[in-house]
């Protein structure tokens, strides 16, 4: 038989738990000041509430008054809370009622406990949460009677079918883990400062007996309503069947240099220097799903959202109708107020729920470079890459190589995980400077193998013929092809 759960109310966290917390358990939430504990304790006795539950919220802490302003700055309604405050008992000392002949934790940490057994029996709660225990610490001042106090609690509570979430705010000395051992689970809480941007918060399940949670670290952020998760993506979790077949851009040229489009279930990589013509390609293939009544979702890390549409419009690509229709999203996305398992929670949302058959990622510079703080995003990107693989999407990732002309870097190597590499140059000749567009490998079938000219005007993209007169046109100068 399998052990009963207890929903959390935030959905990433109970994804992660593979279910919810087991039930009549004592459960350890640890972090430093401002992780967002009080929040998760809250929406965990919410949703108790919701589903019919009683709930009792014990504050060693904070005042009544300080945790319904918590509340009330996230919409929640806590009337139906049981509320036991430590400044409300006699448990706390005044002036002229402080103990001065007897250990403190031989009376206050008496009488506290007392009152708390009292307020349980009384309320006969199925969840409650503690917050802090920094207070029962200072009280019991040896960690034996600390410990002691914590297992007589944590009986107490089980006795009476209680699901407990004890939140701590780790105040003990380096290498306390005396509530860890205890605890029947354990979540830790980081709240991280990056050099440059917003703050990033995330956890981990550092141990949940009896149950295979996803291990690692999880982003998550508070916002008004609460604390979401962002559970981090495992491709191998996610398998869907999908009918075989190409993806056409709408310009029958590059779709013949393509070998017919890009394949369903594959990745495009576009390279090449800044205003060659990479984002507005990959407009072309977005919008073109459109037209076959398929979404398509852009995030645009570079380029806002105004002059990505003047720029589409200048070159006959109609955003308008696509968006209007629902069938296109286009996102501006902010990279030092994101965090890399919310931008991936993004995607995976325009995939699961609004079906989007293409994604394009304009420009995956944008993106790597804008947390330079942030490890093994690459790592993330192939998971990523995986998981739109195995439900049918086309990915088109634009990068931005260094240079102009001649000599090119790509700062971002990811062609290793892309399917279809398309190199876009531009190159010198009679005075003028012109673009050129070639196809570097496509793994699934043919494709062109000469560089082709590429123009771009107020008449649309156009790919002109072969450059199989010229040598050299990659390198940006080339000279005349020696005749046959």
């Amino acid at each position: 038989m399998s052990e009963q759960r207890v929903t959390t109310g935030i959905s990433g966290l109970d994804d992660i738990l593979a279910g919810g917390l087991p039930a009549r358990r004592l459960h350890l939430v640890q972090g430093d000041p401002g992780a967002g504990k009080t929040t998760i304790g809250l929406q965990f006795l919410l949703e108790g509430v919701r589903r019919g539950e009683r709930g009792l919220y014990i504050t060693l802490s904070e005042t009544r008054e300080e945790l319904t302003e918590v509340a009330a700055s996230h919409g929640f309604d806590i009337s139906k809370l049981a509320l036991f405050e430590l400044a409300s008992t006699g448990a706390r000392l005044d002036i002229e009622e402080q103990n001065t002949l007897f250990e403190p934790s031989e009376v206050e940490l008496a009488e506290l406990t007392r009152a708390l057994l009292a307020q349980i029996d009384d309320v006969r709660p199925k969840r409650v949460v503690f917050d802090s225990l920094s207070e029962m610490r200072l009280l019991a001042q040896s960690p034996l009677r600390y410990r002691r106090q914590v297992l007589s609690l944590k009986q107490h509570l089980a006795e009476r079918g209680c699901t407990v979430l004890m939140l701590d705010d780790q105040t003990s000395e380096v290498g306390d883990l005396h509530l860890q051992s205890l605890a029947h689970g354990v979540i830790v809480l980081q709240h991280l400062s990056p050099l440059y941007g917003a703050e990033r918060r995330r956890l981990r399940v550092v141990k949940m007996r009896g149950v295979a949670v996803r291990g690692g670290f999880h982003d998550f952020r508070i916002r008004s309503g609460g604390v979401q998760v962002f559970p981090r993506l495992v491709a191998a979790e996610h398998h869907d069947t999908f009918p075989a077949g190409l993806i056409e851009s709408g310009l029958q040229p590059l779709d013949e240099l393509l070998g017919g489009g890009l394949d369903r279930g594959t990745s495009a990589l576009f390279m090449g220097p800044a205003g060659t013509g990479k984002s507005a390609l990959a407009m072309h293939f977005a919008v073109s799903a459109t037209r076959r009544n398929e979404a398509a979702a852009v995030y645009a890390f570079d380029e806002g959202l105004y002059t990505l549409g003047l720029r589409c419009a200048a070159l006959g690509i109609d955003l308008k109708g696509p968006i209007a229709s629902g069938k296109l999203r286009i996102r501006q996305v902010n990279p030092a107020e994101l965090s890399p398992g919310e931008f991936v929670a993004q995607v995976c949302s325009d995939v699961e729920r609004n079906g989007a058959k293409v994604v394009v990622i304009d420009s995956l510079n944008g993106y790597m470079t804008a947390m330079p703080e942030e490890q093994f995003l690459t790592i993330q990107m192939h998971e990523l890459l995986t998981f739109l693989r195995q439900r049918g999407v086309v990915i088109i990732l634009v990068v931005a190589q260094q240079g102009l002309i001649g000599s090119m870097s790509t700062p971002v190597e990811v062609s290793y995980l892309a399917d279809t590499v398309v190199l876009l140059r531009f190159f010198e000749t009679a005075g003028a400077v012109r673009k050129a567009i070639s196809v570097l490998k496509r793994r699934s079938g043919r494709h062109g193998s000469k560089i082709h000219e590429l123009s771009m005007d107020a008449n649309g993209i156009r790919v002109g013929a072969a450059l199989d007169k010229f040598v050299g046109v990659l390198t940006g100068v080339p000279h005349p092809a020696a005749a046959p």
